[in-house]
């Protein structure tokens, strides 16, 4: 396997230097307006989801579903418990959306989340009614028989409320199942400095159930594995990979298995008792060329006990007979051949690290390791002052080229600023569910996930520099498990000066982009193309064969958009009382 550390290559064949702008459109959408017979379900946080986690995963929930596996189906569920399907054939002639399936009356729940719903295959798909009971439903084929009745085929509570990020069907050895992804907020006693919330999220296997068992209509599904991974945050985008072979992540802080079927699974923080909890368990420092590791040592420890592994760009640092004290991906590629240890005064191994790219500075030694602490060495302090130099001295401009101004920061826009927790991508193995690659985002910030193809993993959306980069996952390429697909030129900045702006998505065919506010107005950003007149750019002389249009619909309702999803061809608004069908390309 490659190394664990990867950075995102970016097609340079897909971007355009010259791109200038969008140019405002008053060309007339076509919008059609389906009143809802009744309200769509959307739960209001209460006073004790106060946290930023809660807003983001609970109160930006996308409360409309777009069928991958059918085009301009959308899915939603009302305030009767009702799930409604809206297919579209004739703009002119909508109709009212169907029911396809009805919810049980809840249980009580004294906290209960909005129901979420995850088309999991061309005739499958999982339903949450938000109050911790899991639905799996039997759809048939969809498009052609879009208004039958869903069958359950599995119905069980699986303890607090949650939303279902990401589902997927496969058969393994002639055995069906069905893999989850389940996104909950909860309490955590043992966190005493932060919100108090710890993010979890939960991967359920859930498999056709034995002969014996199957003859029990209620029996035909059954649990077969549930795995627990704990964060600080809740991650931007979540996927599971094609036959559950692995899972992606992309968060502001990092994801560790906790669980395994209910029993605790080892995490760093439970390593390496011997050497004492309430001190770190290793010391770093790093030069442009090398990393030095000072790793504490139990007492009455021999060379010979000394378990050590440097490979594939993952470390791990132990002694027989324990767990590692030091293990996991270091945050960027090593030299195997010029790295070494050696055993200091029978107390602690000094291993030192020689950096294949010299020069670069790295923030962690492990990412998501906090059992160590950094030591700034000597060099590193006199880079960093000489760095800092300018901050105390008079002159803006110190390093003395005065042909080159300094940046004054009351000149940057809001749009030009990127949050301060740098996010990472993560990809953890199926079967160990330890991270076998990871991507530091840095500043290219998440902007939205796509299905482009229903066979494939979901897109991801990344800010690169003004665009935005849509991202392909190949889980079965590892050296390159990230594919640059799609650009959508200064989108990335566009995007981040619309303060209103709760969704964004673009068209499976990535031929146009949409930005939905809370209120009332939707952005349309469409490739360049081709224009019928002669145009030509004044500033640089030359005839424009090319133009990028942006468009502005403006709903006729004073409600909140709840829903927001984009097909090749229409784009779907929902609000608490109608469901918009904007007709955006005419294939």
């Amino acid at each position: 396997m490659s190394s664990p550390n990867y950075s995102l290559k970016v097609n340079r064949e897909l971007l355009d230097p010259n791109f200038e702008s969008y140019r405002l459109s008053l060309d007339p959408i076509p919008s059609y307006n389906v009143e809802l017979d009744a309200a769509v379900e959307e739960v209001k946080l209460k006073d004790t989801q106060y946290t930023l986690d809660h807003v983001r995963a609970f109160g930006m929930y996308n409360y409309l579903h777009l069928d991958p596996w059918y085009p301009d189906s959308v899915f939603f569920v009302d305030c009767k418990g009702r799930v409604l399907n809206l297919t579209v054939t004739l703009d002119t002639a909508l109709g009212k959306p169907k029911e396809v399936f009805q919810l049980s009356p809840d249980g009580g729940c004294e906290e209960p989340l909005g129901p979420s719903l995850s088309l999991t295959s061309a005739s499958w798909a999982a339903l949450s009614d938000g109050t911790g009971a899991l639905y799996l439903l039997r759809t048939s084929q969809r498009g052609e028989s879009s208004h039958l009745k869903w069958e359950p085929q599995f119905h069980q509570q699986m303890g607090e409320p949650f939303v279902i990020l990401h589902s997927l069907t496969h058969v393994q050895e002639g055995v069906h199942s069905l893999e989850l992804l389940l996104l909950r907020v909860q309490k955590d006693p043992q966190e005493s400095k932060g919100s108090g919330f710890s993010v979890t999220l939960e991967w359920v296997t859930v498999a056709a159930a034995a002969a014996a068992a199957a003859q029990d209509q209620e029996k035909r599904y059954e649990v077969r594995t549930r795995r627990l991974l704990t964060g600080k945050s809740v991650p931007h985008y979540a996927a599971l990979e094609p036959m559950g072979r692995g899972l992606m992540v992309a968060s502001e802080k990092p994801f560790v298995c906790t669980h395994l079927d209910g029993k605790a699974v080892e995490t760093p923080a439970d390593r390496a008792p011997e050497v004492g909890a309430a001190d770190p368990l290793y010391f770093w420092q790093q030069t442009a060329e090398d990393v030095t590791v000072s790793v504490r040592m139990p007492e009455g420890f021999s060379k010979d006990q000394v378990q050590f592994r440097l490979a594939g760009g993952s470390l791990s640092v132990g002694v027989q007979g324990f767990s590692p004290i030091l293990e996991g991906a270091l945050h960027a590629a090593v030299d195997p051949e010029a790295s070494a240890w050696v055993v200091k005064d029978n107390k602690s191994l000094e291993v030192t690290l020689q950096k294949l790219e010299e020069g670069s500075t790295w923030p962690e030694l492990v990412p998501g390791d906090g059992g160590g602490e950094y030591v700034v060495s000597e060099e590193q302090a006199a880079l960093i002052h000489e760095r800092l130099t300018y901050l105390t001295v008079d002159d803006l401009n110190a390093n003395g080229e005065a042909e080159k101004p300094p940046c004054n920061s009351q000149e940057l826009e809001d749009c030009d600023g990127f949050p301060e927790d740098s996010s990472s991508l993560t990809h953890f193995d199926g079967g160990t569910l330890k991270p076998t690659q990871v991507v530091n985002l840095g500043s290219h910030q998440y902007l939205f996930t796509v299905d482009a193809d229903p066979s494939e993993m979901p897109c991801l959306c990344l800010r690169h520099d003004v665009d935005a980069l849509v991202w392909q996952p190949r889980p079965g390429q590892t050296d390159a498990m990230w594919e640059h697909i799609a650009t959508f030129n200064a989108l990335g900045y566009v995007q981040a000066s619309k303060r209103d702006k709760k969704f964004s998505t673009c068209a499976p065919d990535f031929s146009y982009a949409a930005l939905g506010e809370c209120l009332r107005r939707a952005f349309i950003y469409r490739q360049p193309a081709p224009v019928d007149t002669v145009l030509f750019n004044r500033k640089q002389g030359r005839q424009v064969g090319q133009v990028a249009k942006q468009q502005v619909a403006s709903l006729d309702s004073a409600n909140p958009v709840l829903g927001f999803r984009a097909s090749n061809e229409r784009l779907f608004v929902l609000t608490e009382k109608n469901l918009f069908v904007l007709k955006v390309n005419n294939n």
